[in-house]
């Protein structure tokens, strides 16, 4: 078999495995605003990053991409009724804390067993997901900071976009408003100028800046016609009017 068969079947293969984690990964995002920009993520981050040469890194990236599906399957299990208990066949949690202690130490294990990977770096943006779910919002904060300067534009953007969550959602608006601003200035393929402009308006309002506010959604009327971006703008102009 040719060397560039060989190798375009653990290609294949590597995207296979990842391609059925996003899957699940969407439909546990569905329920979160902010994380459903993770979606994007998926494909940009892992799917359409460079594939590893050398044979070590090449086994490395696809384990690593095991453990990840199986991190992805446990943050995308449903949470029982209370009262419900646990089956054996239906994999559940009793809370979203319970889940997301479960999903944080899988995700943990993949940044320390494989830290060169592709799904290392992607694995440590989602452990500060698991933070916020568990309401350990300094936590995360240390996560996205560290994502944050990654040499992968998507994923460092991706890590800002949700750092500027956290610091809104810790009566930092000026923080936020500064990182939506770099996002803006830096557009990337996981977080478009658009996204950015959108959560920089809110931002505003949140911060008593109602003129800024209504400029930036004007901004993203006049720059994204006919798209549901001006869609959302026009809405949120009418609210604040």
């Amino acid at each position: 078999m040719r060397a560039e068969t060989r190798h375009q079947m653990k290609e294949d293969r590597f995207n296979q495995v990842t391609m059925e984690a996003w899957d699940r990964l969407v439909e546990w995002s569905l329920a979160n605003r902010t994380l459903l920009i993770v979606i994007i993520a998926v494909a940009v981050v892992v799917i359409c990053g460079a594939f590893g040469g050398w044979y070590y890194l090449d086994q490395q990236d696809q384990q690593a991409s095991l453990e990840l599906n199986k991190a992805v399957r446990t943050m995308s299990m449903p949470i029982r009724p209370s009262g419900m208990p646990a089956q054996a066949d239906y994999p559940s949690f009793a809370s979203s804390q319970e889940r997301a202690t479960a999903a944080r130490k899988q995700l943990e294990e993949v940044v320390s067993q494989f830290p060169h990977t592709r799904s290392a770096d992607f694995a440590h943006y989602l452990i500060g997901t698991t933070e916020v779910d568990l309401n350990n919002t300094s936590a995360a904060e240390k996560d996205y900071l560290s994502v944050s300067k990654s040499s992968n534009d998507d994923l460092a953007a991706l890590a800002k976009f949700a750092l500027a969550s956290v610091y809104r959602s810790t009566n930092r608006a000026k923080d936020a408003i500064a990182l939506y601003q770099q996002l803006i200035s830096k557009p990337t393929r996981s977080v478009g100028k658009a996204t950015a402009q959108l959560e920089l308006a809110a931002a505003y309002q949140e911060n008593n800046q109602s003129l800024d506010a209504k400029k930036t959604y004007m901004e993203v009327q006049k720059d994204n016609p006919n798209t549901p971006f001006a869609q959302t703008a026009m809405t949120k102009l009418e609210d604040l009017k």
